[in-house]
């Protein structure tokens, strides 16, 4: 897990061939359909850096059962691009994520991703806070 953070905290390519199974099928609700391999996993991370360039992930969490791995993450960045087309705010934005890992043979072989998109929309100024 540590080397997959440091992945997507740099979208280093070649450490996505590295930590990501060339078969790995990735469910994020900013798709309809799952993306697949490392290929898929760097476009998740070129819209986010679009909307978000300086985004920046950290691990707070992790528990571990077998092949699977639970992870919470809180995500952070500031908005200076188009986010599901809602232009840049230049918000600092900070939420959680909630991720599914299953590994095989040391490569993340899938992963059900659940960040806190109502928050990102929030602090954005996409919809409104309670």
């Amino acid at each position: 897990m540590n080397r997959f953070v440091e992945f997507i905290n740099t979208g280093d390519e070649g450490l996505a061939r590295e930590v990501i199974s060339p078969d790995a099928v990735f469910h994020a609700p900013s798709h309809p359909e799952p993306l697949r391999g490392p290929e898929g996993y760097m476009e998740v991370l070129g819209m986010m850096r679009g909307a978000f360039p300086d985004v920046r992930w950290t691990l707070e969490e992790t528990v571990t059962e077998g092949d699977t791995v639970a992870a919470r993450f809180t995500m952070r960045g500031t908005h200076d691009g188009e986010f599901f087309g809602i232009p840049a705010s230049g918000n600092k934005i900070s939420v959680q994520a909630m991720n599914f890992y299953y590994l095989a043979d040391d490569r993340i072989i899938g992963e059900r991703g659940q960040p806190d998109l109502l928050g990102v929309m929030q602090q954005i100024g996409a919809a409104p806070t309670p």
